[in-house]
């Protein structure tokens, strides 16, 4: 289930967009802060991120050129009440994929989310690496320092889902999603055997854990 993230100041219109989102089968997050905005992108993977232009504390650009700058490619689509054309180039330059000019019409925001979400599948990689572990995604193949590293189908789904939201924690609720199926019985300790496993054949310091947050991989502790 897709994961967007809505910065937006105007009360009545953040709720009225966390609505309508949710009720198209997104899960939602709202925020009213720039400064929020880069704090919630550093522990949560979002799949697009709506971002008003206006937000106190930090404009939405400056929040947007600090998530290019740490290497952040979440899809951006600039919400604001700015439709100058002078406001739509710096909104690109500074590094948003969309640009939605209030009043916001909902079905079209919808439309132009379900465009960053194809074109994002379309940008996967077929690997990627994570220090000296590389991850084929076409081969289902893991490398230590160039070395195959033999996996178990769920071991491999794990790190598969840590590796590619690297640099961020990834919940345990997320990684028993990506393992089980809805109405599938979930064993209470499957992650913890995985992540222990993982750790034996990449090093302990590979995959780090922050409770409350989950695992991460390529990042520092908070």
């Amino acid at each position: 289930m897709p994961r967007l993230l809505v910065a937006e100041d105007d009360a009545d219109l953040g709720r009225a967009m966390k609505r309508a989102l949710e009720f198209d089968g997104y899960v939602v997050d709202l925020l009213d802060r720039g400064d929020e905005v880069l704090a919630a992108a550093s522990v949560n993977s979002y799949d697009v991120i709506l971002l008003d232009i206006g937000l106190p504390h930090m404009s939405g650009l400056e929040a947007l050129r600090q998530l290019r700058s740490g290497r952040d490619a979440t899809p951006v689509i600039i919400i604001t009440a700015f439709d100058r054309t002078p406001h739509r180039v710096a909104g690109l330059d500074a590094g948003a994929d969309d640009y939605v000019v209030k009043p916001v019409d909902l079905e079209e925001l919808a439309a132009r989310i379900r465009s960053q979400l194809r074109r994002k599948d379309r940008r996967q990689d077929d690997s990627v690496s994570v220090g000296d572990v590389t991850l084929d995604f076409t081969g289902h193949v893991a490398t230590l320092d160039g070395a195959a590293v033999s996996l178990t189908a769920k071991e491999y789904r794990v790190l598969a889902l840590l590796m590619r939201r690297a640099r961020r924690f990834v919940s345990k609720a997320d990684l028993e999603g990506e393992l089980y199926d809805q109405d599938q019985w979930v064993e209470s300790n499957t992650i913890e055997v995985a992540i222990s496993s993982l750790r034996r054949k990449f090093g302990r310091d590979f995959i780090r854990t922050a409770r409350g947050l989950g695992y991460m991989v390529g990042g520092r502790e908070p």
